[in-house]
Formats: C-alpha cells, structure tokens, sequence
C-alpha cells in the first residue's frame, strides 16, 4: 500500500447481502479519522446468505462504490462470514512450532463441518498460562473453495484484497476501538445483517466465541413490501422510518414485530447455547448493529423479548470526521450499518 508521511490509511469494503458499505481510515498518531465513505445498495436477490447469484451486478457496484468514494483505491481490507466459516476459541496444551500447528489442525478438524483437506486457516495464541502449560486459540477456517471465489470477486472489481478478515472479529475489533470494555459485563456484539446475523460474545474483556444466526432483516422487508405493496426502492425507505406520512405506523409497527419470529428464536437460541457452554446464567449487556439496527422498532422490541439492556453501536465513537464526506447521509443514523468496514478499516496493513 502506497503510504503518505506519517499517515497509513487503510479501506474496509464490506459486500454485504443488501448493500456493499466503504469507509477509508487513516490511520494518526491520535487516532483515525475518516478520508473516504460510501454505501451502495444491491438489487434484492443479487446476494442471497452465502450464495452470490447476480456477479455482474456485485461487480459493477462495487466498481461504481469505488468510483463514487476514491476512485484511486486500490487496496481493500475484506471480509468472509457464513456457513463456510468457522470462528472459534479453544484451549490446548502449551506448544510451540510444527507441535503447536497439528494441534491446532486436529482441533479444527474436529471442528469444521468440511473436509479438513480444503480448508485455508489462521489462528492467533490469546493468552498462555505457564503454570497449567495451557494456551488459548482463536481460530478462523474457511473453506478454500468459498475463499478463492470471494477472493476472484474482489481482484475481477480490478482491487488487491490485502487482508481477509472475518466479520465477527471486524465487529469486535470496531467496539473495542470505540469503547471501554468491562471486563466485569459479559457482552453479546449483535450485528443484524439482512440474510445473517453475527452474535459476538465479549467475556473478561476478551473476545470469547461467535455465533452466525440464518436469519436476519430480509424477512421484515418481504412482509412490509407485501403489507403496503410497494416497490423495493420504497420498501427500503419505509423499513428505514422515512415513508412517516404514507404508511400507517401502527401497520408498520405490527408488521416489522410479527416478521422478527425466526430472528428472535434464532438469537434466543443461541445465547441459551453460549450460556450452557460458558457456564454462565445471564448475558449482561447487547450492542446492537447492523441493518437491523435502524429498523424502527426493532431494537426496543428484541431488548424486551430478551431482557437484556441494550445500546446501539457507533463505531464512529473515536474517529475524527467531517460531516460533509457524508453529503445526504447523516453520520448517527448510518454508523451502525458501518460497523464491519470500520473494523476492517481500523486493521493494520503493512
């Protein structure tokens, strides 16, 4: 990556289902601060979960994105999420070298739901404790299949992905540049996508397991489409609270909560299953972010259905920016939906 004096800057492009979100960070002495944003959204079956079903139009969105923010940019910092992933922590005896990497092959073995043979790993050691002669594993497999077509997406759009990220640690790594982290709270990171949602679970002020749920906001935008039958383009507006005066809020209202069932169940699934794993009663606090975040109601309807305190995400906490790169976007409605490309964009690229 080419560097200007002093400053590094580095570009987190985040292709999601419903829209592929830019923002470039340079990276200061003090900080970050914001040099380039945009948000482009895709037509409504170009992405469906894991499966890119219109490349064309990915493609020339994300050229058009690139177009539309910096045109000189080059170098991206991507990320991967799915069933074709897998993010997990784990303890092992203390090793070093070629012992420590079949260590951590049989364990991801007895993890991944592929064939061990056509996975791409990487790992990083948390934490050691010399005196048990234990060591802590964070652990990121893809299947190399899924990873090579993402990967020739991105070089087709004519960009160098120079870092491939998960979203789960993107997201994690966006809060805790952006926020004091308790290590006394245990805290679920809940990013609502519109096919996937990410649950990041933060225990002793470590990034501790994830989970993706196979539900997001696609079904609440199928039922307000249908309810009011309108078009995408003014289906997205409703679900993002503009459509006040033609809607009828009490029908909004009623149809967002009634689409959420499987989103719900999903998320209330797996924080049972996190807190039979961890051993622990409740979950303290939730960070929500995502697309489902700025869905009227939703967020005040999943903190009393979960009972659980919960905030919205600002992954512009701690960076420095100017309101006007936002143009017609307001800063404190989009950030949430920003959450993924800032924390690819706050990762160090040499």
């Amino acid at each position: 990556m080419l560097l200007s004096r002093g400053k590094k800057s580095t570009v987190g492009l985040d292709i999601g289902a419903n829209s592929i979100k830019l923002v470039k960070l340079d990276h200061t002495k003090s900080g970050y601060s914001v040099s380039a944003i945009g948000i482009r959204e895709l037509p409504p079956e170009a992405i469906v979960a894991d499966e890119i079903r219109d490349r064309e139009a990915v493609i020339f969105n994300i050229q058009s994105l690139i177009d539309q923010t910096d045109p000189k940019i080059k170098d991206v910092v991507v990320s991967i999420s799915g069933h074709s992933v897998i993010t997990d922590r784990f303890n092992i005896d203390k090793k070093t070298g070629a012992e420590a990497e079949q260590a951590i092959l049989f364990e991801t073995e007895q993890r991944a739901p592929f064939d061990i043979e056509d996975v791409s790993l990487d790992y990083h050691v948390v934490k050691t404790d010399d005196e048990a002669s234990k060591m802590d594993v964070l652990l990121v497999a893809a299947r190399r299949e899924y990873l090579r077509m993402f990967l020739d997406l991105i070089q087709d759009c004519g960009l160098r992905p120079v870092v491939v990220d998960d979203d789960a640690l993107a997201i994690y790594n966006a809060y805790t540049e952006n926020y004091e982290v308790d290590p006394t709270r245990l805290t679920a990171l809940v990013n609502i996508g519109h096919d996937v949602t990410n649950i990041t679970y933060l225990q002793d002020g470590l990034f501790q397991a994830t989970r993706d749920v196979s539900a997001g906001t696609r079904e609440i935008y199928n039922a307000v489409q249908k309810e009011f039958r309108l078009n995408p383009e003014l289906t997205a507006k409703a679900i993002k609270g503009e459509l006040n005066d033609s809607v009828d809020e009490d029908m909004l209202k009623a149809t967002i909560i009634s689409a959420t069932d499987e989103l719900i169940s999903g998320i209330e699934l797996a924080f049972s299953y996190f807190r039979s794993q961890a051993k622990v009663e409740n979950i303290d606090w939730i960070v929500l972010s995502g697309g489902g975040s700025l869905i009227p109601y939703l967020p005040e309807f999943l903190q009393s259905k979960l009972n659980v305190p919960l905030e919205i995400a600002n992954p512009l906490r701690n960076v420095d920016y100017d309101p006007e790169l936002f143009q017609y976007l307001q800063p404190e409605k989009i950030a949430p939906l920003l959450t993924v490309s800032v924390g690819l964009a706050m990762r160090k690229v040499r």
